[in-house]
């Protein structure tokens, strides 16, 4: 069996959580109520920052030019067309500059904590691990409702088509590619401190979408 899949069934639970999430559902629906949504993109976008400086790290450490050239193009496509995204968003459901400056909420400060340990414990099984959850598990819950009402508004609609498709399911294959590539090679104390990564990853994916949920 892949080593990812291996990490993702030692957090089955909380994988399913965050992958099937009633969030999730009423966001693909259309049933979703924009004061969630709202909450929930303001909060998301507090996460680029810290995802590309982790996504950025990881391309540095890429044992070669080949490995990391995949994440540097996906790095442009979260500098690019996803954060014109969350601007567009903000502009359609009325987020005030001062909405988009609210504090970080505990979940979203716990996900950037850890993306940040990530980032700074300069080992790129770590860095792997905390962005192939990030990744991973969003395909997993869009590709479900890929075939969404054309009538859904865009600001939902497009954070589907953002995370589903040929060509973000190309991006999660290569993470975990990379991921399963370099776990033969690590020794005992890696791979618990990369399970330990990825299963918080994890946990903060379930408790960033129950925060959304519950803020509603």
């Amino acid at each position: 069996m892949r080593a990812t899949d291996l990490l993702q069934h030692s957090v089955q639970e909380d994988w399913n959580a965050a992958t099937d999430h009633p969030f999730c559902k009423s966001l693909a629906d259309g049933s979703l109520s924009q004061d969630r949504m709202r909450w929930y993109l303001v909060q998301d976008y507090k996460f680029i920052d810290h995802f590309v400086r982790l996504l950025a790290t990881a391309i540095a450490h890429a044992p070669t030019l080949a490995d990391g050239l995949p994440a540097a193009q996906f790095l442009g496509l979260v500098t690019s067309d996803e954060n014109t995204y969350f601007l567009r968003s903000f502009e359609a459901l009325k987020v005030s500059e001062d909405d988009r400056n609210a504090p970080a909420a505990p979940a979203t400060r716990a996900f950037q904590t850890l993306m940040t340990g990530a980032r700074l414990s300069g080992r790129y099984e770590q860095m792997l691990a905390v962005l192939v959850v990030a990744e991973w598990s969003y395909l997993t819950w869009a590709t479900r409702y890929a075939a969404y009402d054309p009538e859904l508004p865009f600001w939902f609609a497009e954070w589907i088509d953002l995370h589903s498709g040929e060509r973000f399911e190309a991006v999660v294959a290569y993470l975990r590619g990379q991921l399963d590539s370099i776990w033969p090679d690590l020794d005992d104390q890696q791979r618990t401190d990369a399970t330990a990564m990825f299963q918080q990853a994890v946990a903060c994916e379930r408790a960033f979408f129950d925060a959304a949920w519950e803020c509603g």
